[in-house]
């Protein structure tokens, strides 16, 4: 392809009636040699002029482009040549304004390289999420007590940066009230375990934000992708600001103080607040699926277009009317599973694996006694109207017994979703890599309830408990992928798969 085909066809006709517009804009199509035949992605502009036309440039234009139809349908029939690029990751796209036309070629198809950074950047998700779990199973969490994004990247050196800090850790209520004991060696494991999990967190934010302008400005990324890189963006700084937040809870004086009370619940533990907890972890898994699902969309669209035909024939078959049930059961296994991992993050801020370690009785029955699940002692108010919900939140006993009943439920859902799978897939309604996407999900399902049992009847063992927290997010990415190859692709990049599909 010559080297002014591979430059982007951007030209505005200024002050001209819509008839010497497309004229203009013919001449100039009609003037590009054509590029080889294996490149043609035509743009069908004729029905979008004369559909957007009326809205854009008002009656008077639009009733002149309904008087010149076959100037239309020429540009449309030349534009075939104009707007034909390299990978067919582009199509044009037609802005009307009130002087004339923008004509320019459209990125549909993200550059697969993008993709690949995307899940790698996930990958990086997943590790600081494993660390954070190890970093509250071994109570390091708040050991560093002040937050500085960018002079805490760098550690202690000295001895004497070393007792400064241990300084301000002996002012916390952890040190005052658990650790008073704790010597300078054992505070250093403690620090450098936050510390790394710090550090990490910003390695993936410059890792994210760096590569994600370099692709952006490049134009090696769809306006649609742009959009998610910002957004995932934002997300990235606010975790770090939730981090701190939730760090904060646990460095309140209102651990060392005595002013609740007589009879009403009070916790003397200095930790960071449960509800904190899962607000930080939920953003991290939001931020970790949203890489994902966003990566694996754009490698399975660069694959679509390398296979167009075979796209087209899977495509068919997720069209089916008979499936639409079926996807939204995977939608809502999805729902269904992230908010079990939530009811684990209330069961971690509260040590509530601690109570109860044994499956599947809790006690003499299978449920407590309604005196320890609904107890006035949680309730703060003193005619009791927040007895409920804050037995359901902030209760031990009640947080156990409802993580065990949506784990129970959603293990019986992947179950039944598997059992629905394979029947499909003999009717052959659902494509192979659907199945074995189910198969996937069953099995993670499996391998998490095998943790969440063991884990709790060893009294929480720290590499069993990172193991069950990391298998979690595992086994909700395995759900997302399943959702991912029930996806159809959006309408730009069916009809340019129908194109290619005939070309080829």
């Amino acid at each position: 392809m010559s080297k002014e085909l591979a430059r982007p066809a951007l030209f505005f006709v200024h002050n001209a009636s819509v008839r010497s517009c497309l004229r203009a804009q013919q001449s100039l199509v009609r003037s590009c040699p054509p590029p080889p035949r294996q490149l043609a992605a035509p743009f069908r502009i004729a029905g979008f002029v004369q559909k957007a036309a009326p809205w854009l440039l008002g009656r008077q234009s639009s009733a002149s482009i309904a008087k010149y139809p076959s100037l239309v349908n020429n540009l449309s029939q030349s534009s075939k040549r104009l707007f034909s690029v390299s990978a067919y990751t582009r199509m044009a796209e037609l802005d009307i304004g009130n002087n004339g036309f923008l004509l320019r070629p459209r990125r549909v198809i993200t550059d697969k390289a993008v993709g690949y950074w995307l899940v790698g950047s996930a990958a990086l998700v997943f590790g600081i999420v494993v660390l954070g779990g190890l970093t509250r199973l071994t109570e390091s969490g708040l050991s560093i007590t002040e937050w500085k994004p960018v002079t805490g990247s760098v550690p202690p050196l000295t001895a004497e940066d070393w007792n400064a800090e241990f300084e301000k850790y002996k002012a916390s209520p952890e040190y005052k009230l658990l650790n008073s004991n704790m010597t300078l060696e054992e505070f250093k494991f403690i620090y450098f375990m936050e510390w790394g999990h710090r550090l990490w967190g910003r390695v993936i934010g410059l890792s994210f934000v760096l590569p994600g302008i370099y692709f952006i400005l490049a134009k090696k990324t769809s306006p649609r992708v742009s959009r998610r890189i910002f957004g995932i963006a934002l997300l990235i700084g606010f975790q770090g600001f939730i981090g701190w937040w939730m760090v904060k809870s646990g460095l309140s004086d209102h651990f060392l103080q005595d002013d609740t009370e007589e009879g009403k619940y009070k916790d003397n533990h200095p930790r960071v607040s449960q509800y904190r907890l899962a607000t930080h972890l939920g953003l991290a898994f939001g931020v970790y699926l949203s890489m994902l699902w966003t990566g694996l969309e754009v490698l399975k669209e660069n694959r679509w277009i390398k296979e167009p035909k075979q796209a087209i024939r899977s495509i068919s078959m997720l069209s089916n009317p008979v499936l639409k049930p079926y996807k939204y059961s995977a939608a809502g296994l999805l729902g269904l599973v992230f908010l079990t991992a939530m009811s684990g993050a209330f069961v971690a801020g509260l040590d509530a694996g601690l109570i109860y370690n044994e499956f599947p009785y809790m006690g003499e029955g299978f449920i407590p006694p309604k005196s320890e699940l609904f107890s006035s002692y949680y309730a703060r108010k003193d005619d009791n109207s927040d007895l409920i919900w804050r037995n359901m939140l902030e209760n031990p006993v009640t947080v156990q017994l409802t993580h065990r009943i949506m784990a129970t439920t959603s293990f019986v859902a992947i179950v039944g979703f598997h059992l629905l799978s394979k029947r499909l897939y003999r009717k052959n309604l659902i494509p192979r890599i659907v199945y074995s996407g189910s198969h996937g999900v069953l099995g993670f399902a499996v391998l998490q309830v095998t943790l969440g049992i063991t884990t709790l009847l060893y009294l929480v063992p720290i590499p069993l408990a990172a193991a069950h927290q990391a298998n979690s997010l595992a086994l909700l990415a395995s759900v997302l992928v399943l959702c991912m190859r029930l996806r159809r692709p959006r309408g730009a990049l069916q009809a340019l798969l129908g194109t290619l599909s005939r070309t080829r």
